[in-house]
C-alpha cells in the first residue's frame, strides 16, 4: 500500500477530516511527534513512514496540504520521512 493511501485510510478511521490532522516531514520523525509536537505515543493517534526521498516526501506532505492537513516542510536537508498526527483540541483559560 502507498505512503499516502495509509495516511489517508488513518484519517478516515480516526473519524477526523483533514484539518484536524498535523502532515511534515523529519529526519527523525519520533523526535519530531515526541518531543517537539508533544504527541502521547500511547494514547494518539500518529504515524510516520519512510518515503525513500526526501522529493518523495516533500510530494507526499504537499498532497495532504492540498486536501487541507496543517503542517508543512520547513527546510530542505535530507528529510525522507513523513509523520502525521491527529491535532488534539486544548482547553484555554
Amino acid at each position: 500500500m502507498k505512503i499516502e493511501q495509509e495516511i489517508d485510510n488513518l484519517i478516515q478511521n480516526s473519524g477526523a477530516n483533514y484539518r484536524e490532522w498535523y502532515v511534515g516531514v523529519a529526519i527523525n520523525p519520533r523526535q519530531q511527534l515526541f518531543d517537539v509536537h508533544h504527541i502521547n505515543e500511547k494514547s494518539s493517534t500518529w504515524v510516520y513512514k519512510d518515503a525513500g526521498s526526501e522529493m518523495a516526501a516533500r510530494e507526499i506532505v504537499a498532497i495532504f496540504l492540498k486536501k487541507g492537513c496543517k503542517g508543512g516542510v520547513l527546510k530542505r536537508d535530507s528529510s525522507r520521512h513523513v509523520y502525521a498526527y491527529k491535532m488534539i483540541r486544548t482547553k484555554r483559560g
